[in-house]
């Protein structure tokens, strides 16, 4: 498996971890709808979120949340949109972006951006 990979799976392993302990309830962790992917849908009180997880171990790229594009987040939104046909009772949705930043030296760092929309 290629590095990114890697980065990419330990990240999401984190994130659901990091979202328990904020109190979020994880339903789904990478919800596929034909080509769309949802990495994590997890729901907190009354509100079903749509969580795309990025990981980085250095920031030679950017921050981990820059990388998330206006294409990104559409692909995401048509996904949530299948998976609310598929269960209508969520009245309340939200996108969000969970930003995971992985250094040998450190524990990880996040950065959770709720209400995320173009």
């Amino acid at each position: 498996m290629a590095q990114h990979n890697e980065t990419g799976k330990k990240g999401e392993v984190l994130a659901v971890s990091y979202l328990e302990r904020q109190g979020f309830t994880v339903l789904h962790c990478n919800w596929r709808h034909e080509q769309y992917e949802i990495d994590i849908i997890a729901t907190k009180e009354t509100t079903l979120h749509f969580i795309e997880v990025k990981t980085r171990q250095s920031l030679a790229f950017g921050l981990p949340e820059e990388s998330v594009t206006h294409k990104k987040i559409r692909s995401i939104v048509t996904a949530g949109v299948a998976f609310q046909y598929q269960h209508p009772h969520w009245k309340r949705v939200q996108y969000d972006v969970l930003s995971i930043i992985l250094t040998d030296q450190q524990e990880p760092e996040f950065f959770y951006i709720e209400d995320v929309y173009l």
